[in-house]
């Protein structure tokens, strides 16, 4: 054998064993409907992951998001899923869970860090299992113009009445619609309305959780009240807010024609991006000085871990790490508005973000109170309240009939365990 074949032979067994070690690498793909966010995990998240983990690669692979839910299900069932699984909040989740499709997760390391409030999403109806790793909420608040404000001379209010008087005196000034927000696409009243200023009232988990157990309802003083509060909006939203739809509502924001919006967080970046004016936000005034403060904080999205994944070691490193601190600081910087739930306090860069997020540290969080578990029959309550929200804003029913109605729908399917 001359000195040339052993080189050869040598370097032969060098390139394969290269290549079995390259095979040694676990690659992890995540489904999501996040297309938006495919930027940052390649960019952002992933490569955080592998400097820690060098024997693990992950592949994003977003789904269109109106096809996300039929395209998993068909994935999950051929056996074709990638190992993890981005979670929608509560009931799609919850049947892709009981179809045995998404692993238990209670016991992973890192869930401490999550409370039940966070949990809730991706967590079973007796609170026994938890089959997603928490991410990201909205928290819902009012974003105002800042140089209006200043302009106008007034204060950010912190009490119901407070709130109205500034509406009052931004309506006679007439420089400003007082507050932009249309009843056209209906979930706006509702989502951006009633879910906003309403744990007030119920006081956040307190009032959702004894709707669930019958010993509340929708009759009931609590939600009501916020009703009332909202029929009051109707001399404040401008001149044809019922043919309004949500991007008008946006836009007069945004080109500086109302002074209020009343806000999810995600509208942050969009915001930025548009606003020509300085923006500050306020959280739902409370009713009277002193009083508690609530605010939504609802829950958007998770990711769990594929039950047929051959790699579920290797995903539960990744899931781990995505329950971690270091996770939810990369995360929620670069989505501002998407807040991380992780206990751990996140510093955000964004002031706008930064604002809102504050908020955890005086009010009580809860979840908006129609997603878990009263939404699942017909009618279904979470579009019933789309429909009573806009409703009583432009007058068409009283808050008292719009709390008969959904309770007399609710009744009709729902019997709460005893």
């Amino acid at each position: 054998m001359t000195r040339n074949t052993i080189k050869g032979l040598l370097l032969a067994s060098s390139i394969l064993g290269s290549a079995g070690l390259a095979h040694a690498d676990t690659t992890l793909t995540i489904e999501s409907w996040r297309n938006d966010d495919l930027a940052i995990w390649q960019e952002k998240l992933i490569p955080a992951f592998e400097a820690k983990n060098p024997g693990i690669k992950v592949v994003f692979s977003p789904s269109a998001p109106t096809e996300y839910n039929a395209a998993l299900n068909a994935k999950l069932d051929a056996g074709s899923a990638g190992d993890l699984i981005t979670c929608r909040p509560f009931d799609p989740s919850l049947e892709v869970y009981n179809r045995k499709h998404l692993a238990d997760l209670t016991n992973l390391p890192g869930m401490e860090n999550f409370s039940d409030v966070a949990k809730s999403a991706w967590t079973t109806d007796d609170g026994k299992t938890t089959y997603c790793v928490p991410m990201a909420s909205v928290i819902h608040g009012f974003i105002y113009n800042k140089d209006a404000f200043d302009q106008l001379k007034l204060a950010v209010p912190t009490t119901e009445e407070e709130f109205f008087a500034i509406l009052e005196k931004i309506k006679a000034d007439g420089n400003y619609i007082p507050m932009a927000m249309g009843t056209k696409d209906l979930w706006e009243a509702a989502t951006m309305g009633y879910q906003n200023i309403g744990p007030n009232y119920w006081k956040g988990e307190e009032g959702r959780l004894a709707l669930i157990k019958g010993e509340q309802k929708l009759t009931d003083e609590p939600w009501v009240e916020p009703y009332r509060v909202l029929a009051k909006w109707k001399d404040y939203l401008g001149d044809g807010f019922e043919a309004q739809t949500y991007p008008d509502s946006q836009n007069l924001f945004t080109l500086g024609r109302a002074a209020i919006y009343p806000a999810g967080s995600w509208e942050i970046s969009g915001f930025n991006t548009q606003a020509q004016f300085k923006m500050g936000a306020f959280p739902p005034p409370v009713k009277k000085a002193g009083d508690t403060c609530y605010i939504s904080d609802h829950n958007d999205i998770g990711i769990g871990l594929n039950a047929k994944s051959p790699n579920a070691e290797a995903a539960k490193t990744f899931l781990t790490w995505v329950a971690s601190p270091e996770f939810a600081e990369i995360y929620a910087n670069a989505l501002p508005g998407f807040f991380s739930l992780n206990s751990t306090a996140v510093k955000m860069t964004d002031p706008l973000a930064q604002e809102f997020v504050s908020w955890r540290e005086k009010c009580k969080s809860t979840i908006r109170s129609t997603y878990q578990i009263l939404s699942r029959g017909t009618p279904n309550l979470e579009n019933e309240a789309w429909v009573a929200a806009a409703n009583v804003i432009n007058g068409t029913q009283t808050p008292e009939d719009a709390g008969k109605k959904l309770q007399e729908g609710l009744d009709s399917w729902y019997k709460p365990a005893k």
